[in-house]
């Protein structure tokens, strides 16, 4: 479990979003990502998850307040000291390319490694993620969740420290996402990965999460924070302790305020 008390390695103070029409996206929100965690953001629709994904990644900017990565405020994708990786709700994979060319696709726009080295790094993520015999497989022979593991490769080719996820898993079957979940949380702990994780699921956010950020709308904001107090690794047994019930009868609650729009005491 990841103490709270290590240094955050993003810091969003006072961060609002609010674009050319006046819509407010984002406002005053607060946030620490401290190094090792796996945070997930959970709300309703429209209560601004994914534009602060986006912020956070430094994709998009703010209107006010500041966000800092690694205690700058150099947005992470234009530095080289650390790395990140998006992944997305859709694999988002080239459906010409088989699955080694696509995950292989960031080193070589990047062009600084040789191709063996590509392939054997290519080779690590594949056996990483559970398709190492599928290296030359086409996108449309893979299942969705294999094509996922496809686009989760693709964005742990580039060793990042920072890997930011919105709503990866929202289109598969529940069997294949709690496979998904319990992969995904072997890698972050493989890799000493941070994750910030965007989903729908009460069930999936108390799961994989050592903290779960919940969000409110109109407009959107942080409203609550629940630290998920339970050992990794987790498994079917913590789906079925009272620990698990509790949290979500927490969550529940909380988004049920959040729907009202009503602030949550500390």
């Amino acid at each position: 479990m990841v103490s709270r008390r290590s240094a955050p390695i993003i810091q969003v103070s006072r961060v609002g979003k609010r674009y050319a029409n006046g819509t407010v996206a984002l406002a005053r929100a607060d946030l620490d990502i401290c190094g090792g965690d796996f945070v997930t953001l959970i709300g309703p629709s429209g209560c601004g998850k994914s534009t602060l994904l986006r912020i956070l990644s430094g994709l998009g900017g703010v209107t006010e307040g500041q966000v800092q990565w690694w205690g700058e405020t150099t947005p992470v994708l234009e530095r080289t000291d650390q790395k990140l990786a998006f992944v997305f709700q859709d694999p988002t994979l080239m459906p010409w390319a088989r699955v080694a060319e696509n995950v292989a696709l960031p080193l070589e726009l990047k062009g600084t490694l040789s191709r063996q080295a590509i392939q054997s790094k290519v080779n690590e993520v594949l056996e990483l993620v559970g398709l190492g015999a599928f290296h030359q497989s086409y996108p449309r022979e893979l299942s969705g969740g294999m094509q996922m593991r496809v686009s989760i490769a693709r964005a742990l080719i580039t060793e990042p420290d920072l890997m930011l996820m919105d709503e990866p898993f929202g289109a598969l079957d529940e069997m294949t996402r709690n496979k998904l979940n319990d992969d995904l949380l072997r890698i972050q702990h493989e890799r000493k990965l941070t994750v910030v994780f965007v989903t729908h699921s009460l069930h999936e956010a108390v799961y994989l999460s050592s903290r779960v950020v919940v969000m409110a709308a109109r407009p959107g904001r942080v409203i609550a924070e629940v630290d998920i107090d339970a050992p990794f690794p987790r498994g079917p047994a913590f789906r079925l302790s009272s620990d698990y019930l509790q949290y979500m009868t927490r969550l529940t609650a909380a988004l049920d305020a959040a729907s009202r729009g009503e602030e949550i005491a500390p």
